[in-house]
């Protein structure tokens, strides 16, 4: 008889973990399926999916030891601090990157374990569905298991994008996964694709020495972002060394006996060749979805490769729900997780909700990037009437004793209501300051409200209170 389950979630990355502890935490019975090994050493599964094993994790510990080893080389005597040469040993920063990694993939099948989530060792793809419920094929190295769920998580994530025309061989030519196993920073290193992963791998080697040029299609710089932010951290970045060319048509890549020729035209229409050694192909990603056999229970994937869902990540197939990259909205890991909690408890009849607007975003480099809610460009283009208020670290004295003053806070509120509607930073430690504007986002809190809240001194966090301040004019510090 096929084993039964309340609860099957498809994919163990960070929404589809998730989705499977909350689930347990409420009482259903819950399976999980994963079949990446990730080049485990002894080709087990491993669990994370690719942000803890080939994104997110690993490339954060690289961004890590990359920024200590650029403090160490270039700004240890304005601290009075002398050293000898300084040298990098890649090999090392990657042992310590994968134990890292091996440490948290193996805590969450500690997790399974303590939430009695059942491991499923496969590949899950629909089968139809019967009365007793959805009928599932885990197809895994010993064989196929059929498997029988009343309700059904999709949580197979996304893949690296590449190119027409231009072979990923994650040795020359690599995609995310490849950028982060090289085994010496490469003199030049070629970067398409002037996304977050792009830059933030791009910094990480140019940091340890390579000569960066950065490859982008889209004629302006971090769209996504507040406009300020955008032109300030092209500064900055320039600054560093990061060569970024943007408007730029991509032509033939070809690897060569010294690394890889990259033709391009640029935004005036002349025609270039860049050497590299290395090449990072960073485009963007696309949904995991080829494999899962939806025509079996009359699902459909849309043009663009994502399954349909309502607000609450239902898809039209009842009891089946898809969450993280494979649905609309922004490719983050916490959306992913955020989603997942909230369609276990959906089953369990409770009655979450996510507000997408009030979701941080974070580019990991140096200095991060990070903003909640509306940008400017996009207040402006509803006609919404707002106003700005803005204050630089430059004028914070915690940021000028770490040495890290570079950038600014941004906040934006109605013009009316005061009520918060974007906050966005650029400078040191922004993906934890972030934090204050998503609760304050959450609550639809007035900038008043972060203005006469006591901030301690001296702190980063200081500058979000300014910022509140100068709102109204009135910053204290400026």
């Amino acid at each position: 008889m096929n084993k039964q389950f309340d609860v099957l979630v498809i994919g163990a990355g960070p929404g589809g973990y998730i989705a499977a502890i909350r689930s347990a935490q409420l009482g259903f019975s819950v399976a999980c399926c994963e079949f990446n090994t990730y080049d485990d050493p002894d080709g087990e599964t491993r669990l994370g999916g690719t942000c803890l094993n080939a994104g997110c994790i690993p490339l954060k510990a690289l961004v890590a030891s990359s920024e200590v080893f650029e403090k160490v080389s270039h700004h240890l005597e304005e601290h009075g601090i002398s050293v000898g040469e300084v040298k990098i040993d890649v090999a090392r920063m990657q042992q310590r990157k994968a134990a890292i990694v091996t440490k948290m993939t193996s805590g969450i099948k500690f997790l399974f374990r303590k939430n009695k989530i059942t491991l499923l060792k496969g590949q899950g793809s629909f089968a139809g569905k019967t009365d007793a419920g959805y009928r599932i094929i885990i197809r895994g190295k010993e064989g196929e298991e059929e498997i029988i769920a009343h309700n059904v998580i999709i949580a197979t994530g996304s893949k690296a994008r590449h190119i027409p025309n231009i072979a990923v061989d994650n040795m020359t030519i690599c995609d995310n996964e490849g950028a982060m196993k090289f085994t010496e920073a490469p003199k030049k290193l070629g970067v398409i694709g002037a996304g977050v992963i792009g830059l933030e791998v791009g910094s990480v080697w140019r940091r340890l020495g390579a000569e960066v040029t950065v490859l982008e299609v889209m004629p302006s710089f971090l769209s996504a972002c507040d406009e300020s932010v955008s032109r300030e951290a092209s500064k900055l970045f320039l600054k560093q060394g990061l060569q970024i060319k943007l408007g730029v048509r991509i032509g033939q890549a070809k690897t060569t006996e010294n690394g890889v020729s990259v033709a391009y035209t640029d935004d005036q229409g002349s025609e270039h060749v860049l050497e590299c050694d290395k090449l990072i192909v960073s485009v963007g990603r696309i949904p995991n979805t080829e494999k899962l056999n939806l025509e079996a229970i009359g699902l459909q994937i849309d043009e663009r490769g994502f399954i349909p869902v309502n607000d609450h990540c239902a898809t039209v197939a009842a009891g089946v729900y898809a969450i993280g990259d494979v649905v609309r909205g922004p490719m983050l890991a916490h959306k992913a997780e955020d989603e997942g909690v909230m369609v276990g408890e959906l089953i369990a009849g409770q009655n979450p909700h996510l507000d997408y607007n009030s979701m941080p975003w974070v580019i990991y480099t140096t200095p991060e990037i990070a903003w909640a809610g509306k940008t400017e460009q996009q207040l402006r283009a509803e006609g919404r009437d707002y106003k700005t208020g803005q204050f630089p670290f430059a004028a914070n004295g915690r940021a000028l004793g770490l040495g890290d003053a570079e950038g600014f806070i941004k906040m934006l509120a109605d013009a009316k209501t005061d009520e918060i509607l974007g906050v966005h930073i650029l400078g040191a430690n922004a993906s934890e300051l972030i934090a204050e504007a998503a609760l304050a986002l959450e609550f639809r809190a007035a900038a008043e409200d972060i203005a006469r809240t006591c901030h301690p001194h001296p702190s980063l966090s200081e500058v979000m209170r300014e910022a509140a301040l100068a709102l109204e004019k009135r910053a204290l510090n400026i």
